[in-house]
Formats: structure tokens, C-alpha cells, sequence
């Protein structure tokens, strides 16, 4: 049996204790509520930090939407708050509006005049490496968001596949630098030679070089802090469905893999027995209990959190406000029921209660139109 020290509690509270955290990262399938918890969080955390940036990078953008107030990829603040902001901005977008490999050059230091021959030759190179262009546009990112002066930052990411692209990132950027030292090191004569005879000097040559160096620190000091689970986190966004459970291990499995802290799970949409319960409702709970089971046998070492499914659309601060007390409070429906009250029970009720003959109230109903079964003991017997 497990003791009190093996307990996670059902809430992100543990995130708001935290104070060293400075990057969450909020993902999982499409269509499972990652932009509401990301708020959600944000406002939460506006409540105990000094300032907050809520960060989208998906290219469906729903944090205006979430607020109500349009925003931009400038960092703007949120009515009805005095320290919590958000902007929106798409890596994909910022890669396709530079020119092939630009992004790339830009960040490593090969843009400018002066390298002539040589700077299109390393465009080239750039160019055949693998998502570099997307993996150097959120670097871009990243170095703009690390000179923020925020105590935190939140990032609502795209869904999962795209996610995991941009948190390998660090790797596919580390492989190409580690390629170009590599062909410095083999044909650095060479290479020299060529770029006098394009126009470029051994000096320009060397400072590229190094600019390549100096990016790669860069990589490596954000690839840290990707791995450092005091300064970041990831929170995982799921429904009790088979399709987003399978999505969610992936994405666990994927995270560990690269070393990034998760121990936090956001269940949403979930239904609870309230009395106002109907009966397709009822089929539907007893799916999503099978598959809150699995959640909570596969993940008995995380804080998974329980979000109930609200009757109406989470949008604006207040309604925000509202839903994000059940991440530190989990939600508990005034009354419970086994599941909704049948007709057969109701006229029975009503029969008793106002001394009706059970039988002639349902011969009238049946002459109106309205079939009742009558109750199991008043039913004649079959044999």
C-alpha cells in the first residue's frame, strides 16, 4: 500500500507552489481543451506571480478567442488584469515568410554582405538539412521570449505532432551545427580556398564559424533549461476518450525520451451523476469511466486533474476565473445519482404518493398515447 508520501493530489497545485518554474508547456490532441487549461493556469498563476505571458503557438489561435480581446504577436495585457499578457505567434508562418534557410542563417549569423559565394554555398547546405527552417524560426522564439522580463511563461502549443517537432528542436539544431563543425574540421583548407576565390575572406570565413559556435551554445543553454525540471514543465491535456489517451502516452512516452519534465494531467469534458443526468449521458459516463480507470492506472505518479464538462462556453476572464478554481479545487456536483430517474419509477412515485389505483393510471396514460411499463412486480406473469 502506498503511503502519504506517494500521494499526488488531483490539482496543478503543485505547479503554483513552484516558484523556480519559469517555462509551462500546455499540449495533447487537437480538441481537448489545451488553450482553456493554458488560460486557466495563467490566471491562476497571475494570482501568485509577480508577471505572466500566456504564449501560443498554434496555428489556430484561440487565445483572443478565449478572452474575448484580440491579440497579437506583440505581448499584450488581458482585461481585467494587471500583470497576466498574452500573444499569439506561428513558427510555421515566420519560416514560410522568410526566404528558404533564411531563418536558419539568420540565427547562426550567416545573413548580411560580404560573404558572398560562400553565404549562398552554406544556404544551400542549410537548406538540405531537416526541418531546420521551422526548428531556427522557434529559436527565434525562444531567444525573443527569454528576453522578456516575465517570472513565467506559459506556451499553448499546437496539437501533438507538431508539439513534438518543436520540442526536438534542440536535437535537429545540434546535428546540423554539429555537421557544419564537422566539414570545418575535414575541409577547413578547402573551404578557405573556395571562399576566396567567391569574393569572401578567411576572417568573414572564421566569424561565421564562430557565429556557428555561438549558436550552438545558445541551443545548448535552451536544451538545459528544456531539462531542468525546476525551471520547466509540461502539462498534459487529454479527454476520456480512447483516441486522446492513446495521444497522451505518446506524448508521456515522447517527453521522457527527451528528458522534459511532466507530471501533471488535465482531464477535461468529464461528466458527472448529477441528477439533471439523461440517459445518453449516463452511456456516455460509463465510457469515460473505463478510460478515467486507465488514466488513473497508467498515471498513479502524476497530479491528474478532473475538469468537469460545463453546460456553457468557457470565454472571457470571468468565466475563466470561474473554471480555473476547479485546477486547485476539484469540482464535486452538490448531488449524486446512480443515473437518471425512469418513467416507470416516476409514475410510480407519483401513484403512491397521491394513492392512485398504479394500474388505472397507466391504462389512461396507454389510452393518451403514452406507454409506461409498468413496474416488474405489477407485470402479469408470462407463464
Amino acid at each position: 500500500m502506498a503511503d502519504d508520501l506517494d500521494y499526488y493530489p488531483p490539482t496543478v497545485q503543485n505547479i503554483l507552489d513552484q516558484d523556480s518554474l519559469k517555462w509551462i508547456f500546455v499540449g495533447g490532441k487537437g480538441g481537448v481543451g489545451k488553450t482553456t487549461t493554458s488560460c486557466s493556469i495563467g490566471v491562476l498563476l497571475s494570482a501568485v506571480r509577480e508577471s505572466v505571458l500566456i504564449v501560443s503557438t498554434d496555428p489556430a489561435h484561440n487565445l483572443s478567442d478565449a478572452f474575448c480581446q484580440k491579440f497579437t504577436h506583440e505581448p499584450t495585457l488581458v482585461n481585467g488584469f494587471d500583470n497576466l499578457y498574452c500573444m499569439e505567434v506561428e513558427s510555421s508562418k515566420m519560416a514560410q515568410d522568410m526566404q528558404p534557410s533564411e531563418a536558419a542563417q539568420a540565427a547562426m549569423g550567416m545573413s548580411g554582405e560580404g560573404l558572398g559565394g560562400l553565404q549562398s554555398m552554406m544556404k544551400d547546405l542549410s537548406g538540405t538539412l531537416p526541418g531546420i527552417d521551422e526548428a531556427m524560426s522557434f529559436t527565434e522564439i525562444m531567444k525573443s521570449v527569454q528576453r522578456m522580463q516575465y517570472s513565467v511563461i506559459v506556451f499553448d502549443t499546437a496539437p501533438t505532432g507538431h508539439t513534438l517537432r518543436l520540442l526536438r528542436f534542440p536535437t535537429t539544431l545540434q546535428s546540423a551545427i554539429d555537421k557544419m563543425m564537422a566539414l570545418k574540421s575535414r575541409f577547413g583548407g578547402l573551404i578557405t580556398q573556395v571562399s576566396g576565390m567567391m569574393g569572401g575572406s578567411a576572417g568573414m570565413q572564421e566569424e561565421m564559424l564562430n557565429k556557428f559556435e555561438e549558436t550552438r551554445q545558445t541551443i545548448e543553454q535552451v536544451n538545459t533549461l528544456f531539462r531542468d525540471p525546476d525551471k520547466t514543465t509540461f502539462v498534459c491535456v487529454a479527454i476520456p476518450e480512447f483516441l486522446s489517451l492513446y495521444e497522451t502516452e505518446r506524448l508521456v512516452q515522447e517527453l521522457t525520451k527527451y528528458e522534459i519534465d511532466t507530471h501533471n494531467i488535465v482531464v477535461n469534458q468529464v461528466l458527472f451523476a448529477e441528477p439533471d443526468i439523461c440517459r445518453k449521458m449516463v452511456a456516455r459516463k460509463r465510457m469515460q469511466d473505463k478510460y478515467l480507470n486507465q488514466i488513473a492506472e497508467l498515471y498513479e505518479d502524476f497530479n491528474v486533474t478532473i475538469m468537469p464538462l460545463r453546460d456553457y462556453e468557457v470565454r472571457g476572464p470571468d468565466s475563466l476565473k470561474q473554471f480555473a478554481q476547479y485546477l486547485i479545487n476539484p469540482y464535486q456536483p452538490p448531488k449524486m445519482t446512480e443515473g437518471p430517474a425512469s418513467s416507470t419509477s416516476v409514475v410510480k412515485f407519483i401513484a403512491d404518493k397521491h394513492n392512485l389505483d398504479l394500474k388505472e393510471v397507466h391504462n389512461e396514460l396507454e389510452e393518451a398515447g403514452l406507454h409506461v411499463p409498468l413496474p416488474l412486480d405489477e407485470q402479469p406473469n408470462s407463464f
